[in-house]
């Protein structure tokens, strides 16, 4: 079977923030049993993880470097939390302010991302852009949520960042590294 990479892309926060959202990690985990968004370094996701053969990776590349969003640089506003209270898999996380520019980023990508893998389809759920980034999923239970939406609902934080660059990230079978960057 030939091998696939995973892939997806992605706002970066500064290290200052991404420290901070990290701290909130490292809270789920040491309180609420919940460890597994350790794996990935703090973002807010622009196009959900897809896979693509091995041998596609030059021509994402290319994809990748040609996306025109036609959105300058713009400062992304983060405040106070959130969360998707699904019943099996719920998720808490640190609320960016939707704004204009940041949905047609994210708009710009699916489009064009549409165009060039026309063979992947799009969920409903990623057209229908809800921006987070993530502290606690996956292992994080219905109890331990519960508990920690009792303490996080309340919580305050605001920060913000600019956003003049998105990046592609892959897959290694053990952590998601970047492997590439484009400019706004």
């Amino acid at each position: 079977m030939p091998k696939e990479n995973l892939y997806f892309v992605a706002l970066i926060p500064h290290d200052t923030i991404a420290g901070e959202v990290t701290g909130f990690k490292n809270d789920f985990a040491d309180n609420y049993n919940s460890s597994k968004a350790l794996r990935s370094m703090p973002h807010i996701t622009l196009k959900a993880p897809f896979k693509l053969l091995a041998r596609e990776h030059k021509n994402l590349m290319e994809w990748f470097t040609g996306i025109r969003p036609v959105v300058e640089p713009f400062v992304v506003e983060l405040q106070d939390f959130g969360s998707f209270p699904n019943k099996d898999n719920p998720v808490i996380y640190v609320k960016p302010v939707m704004t204009p520019s940041l949905e047609r980023l994210q708009k710009a990508i699916l489009t064009s991302f549409e165009h060039a893998y026309p063979e992947i389809s799009i969920p409903y759920t990623e057209r229908n852009f809800h921006p987070h980034m993530t502290i606690a999923y996956r292992d994080l239970t219905p109890e331990q949520y519960e508990r920690a939406m009792d303490a996080y609902q309340h919580k305050k934080y605001s920060a913000s960042f600019r956003a003049d660059k998105f990046h592609l990230l892959q897959h290694d079978g053990e952590r998601w590294s970047v492997v590439a960057e484009h400019i706004l």
